[in-house]
């Protein structure tokens, strides 16, 4: 059997497969089930410095294998996750011996306000999003998060953003990895029976995720790998092995799962690690990280 286990930012991940922070990991009872269904790490929903308001209805079916949101940060309060809801993901972390990340955002002056809270809970990264930025902040922001603690960092951009390649290297120094694609819009999808949105936003507007963006995710990693020096975690539309595999060879180290899950359940994530397994076994792999950057290097480019 290939080894899975992946060493990333001074961790040991069980396997390269990681929940991305969305709604299948919105509280402390989700981290313990996506621990128990083999993940190879753990990463929580995003928190900011007040609770989401999300307009319902939040998410809606988009073909067979994607989906539409309204989805925002975590609804539950700063407090809570702080008070009840990260000590029982550290608990299923610990007990399974996976590291668990942190996700944060979103202004300099939040990120600085809940930053070194978070990190005093005993989290191994952290990741903020840019989703809801600026560009023109951005490094004043990766700057802010930087200053304010010590453990790894990492800066998940945004496929609306601009050049991705671009705003990576722009905040490499910031930075200690980089993790690639969040959901792409602003969409908008009609009833045209009742002539109303599916989406309960003012507008109607949502966020495309699922397979429908993984050919963007992917080139979004090949990209920013091929930029920079730090470690790239592929997200977007990953829904079977082949999918992990070619994030890996456009340059992932890691990649992280969120629509899949939510469509076909927490114990997902052990079939994927084991459809991973043995696509390395058939094609003679001995281990994950042999098919790393081998597209950048079949291109000439860096690995």
């Amino acid at each position: 059997m290939a080894k899975l286990s992946v060493d990333l930012l001074g961790m040991t991940f069980r396997n390269p497969i990681l929940p991305a922070a969305g709604p299948n990991v919105g509280n402390g009872r989700q981290l313990r089930l996506t621990a128990e269904g083999g993940a190879g790490g753990l990463l929580a929903k995003t928190i900011s410095v007040r609770a989401a308001e999300v307009p319902r209805p939040d998410m809606v079916r988009f073909g067979q294998t994607g989906m539409l949101n309204t989805e925002l940060w975590t609804e539950l309060s700063p407090e809570e996750w702080l008070d009840r809801e990260y000590d029982i993901g550290l608990a299923a972390a610990r007990e399974h011996n996976i590291p668990f990340l942190a996700s944060i955002g979103y202004t300099p002056d939040e990120l600085r306000a809940i930053g070194p809270k978070v990190e005093a809970k005993g989290v191994d990264a952290i990741e903020f999003s840019i989703h809801y930025l600026d560009p023109a902040r951005l490094i004043d922001t990766a700057r802010a998060l930087r200053e304010s603690v010590k453990c790894p960092i990492i800066a998940k951009l945004t496929p609306h953003k601009g050049d991705l390649g671009e705003l990576a290297a722009m905040i490499e120094p910031y930075v200690d990895a980089f993790a690639c694609i969040n959901s792409y819009g602003p969409t908008l999808r009609i009833d045209i029976d009742r002539m109303e949105p599916t989406l309960g936003s003012p507008l109607g507007y949502g966020w495309l995720s699922g397979t429908p963006i993984r050919p963007l995710a992917l080139r979004s990693v090949f990209e920013v790998a091929r930029r920079v020096k730090k470690p790239v975690i592929g997200v977007g539309g990953i829904a079977n092995p082949k999918d992990v595999i070619a994030h890996f060879m456009a340059g992932a180290s890691a990649v992280q799962v969120c629509t899949a899950i939510l469509l076909r359940g927490q114990n997902y994530y052990a079939k994927l690690a084991r459809g991973v397994s043995d696509w390395l076994d058939a094609h003679g792999y001995d281990d994950i990280n042999q098919v790393r950057g081998r597209y950048l290097e079949r291109l000439g480019l860096k690995a």
